[in-house]
């Protein structure tokens, strides 16, 4: 891969970590707020429900956080763009769709056939 293309990717990936780190701050300051007293209890299981499913939210971002990171690592040894199955280049429009991916599209799919075969 060009070095041009390299720091692209690394700027994209950089750029998407800062917004994903100052999000969950965000959410860790939303959640040590005081919480409020609701006297009906389906307006407390409202905001049960909304917080659980910011809870789930983060857990994926904190997820696609580890990601980045690795695919910043392999920025920097020079494994960026290569697939882990079979080797080969990963094409750039799928590192610009999804640029965490380790798989080249071919051997993904492969993976997600043989998952859904297993039932995984």
């Amino acid at each position: 891969m060009k070095p041009k293309d390299l720091e692209f990717f690394k700027e994209l990936l950089k750029g998407r970590l800062e917004d994903l780190l100052s999000q969950a701050d965000n959410t860790v300051s939303g959640m040590t707020a005081p919480k409020e007293n609701f006297p009906d209890p389906t307006d407390r299981a409202s905001l049960e429900a909304d917080r659980n499913f910011m809870l789930r939210i983060r857990d994926r971002e904190s997820k696609l956080i580890k990601k980045i990171k690795k695919a910043l690592e392999r920025i920097d040894n020079g494994t960026f763009g290569i697939c882990d199955k079979c080797g080969e280049d990963i094409s750039h429009k799928r590192l610009k769709a999804r640029p965490v991916t380790t798989q080249c599209i071919e051997c993904k799919t492969k993976e997600e056939a043989l998952e859904k075969a297993l039932g995984i």
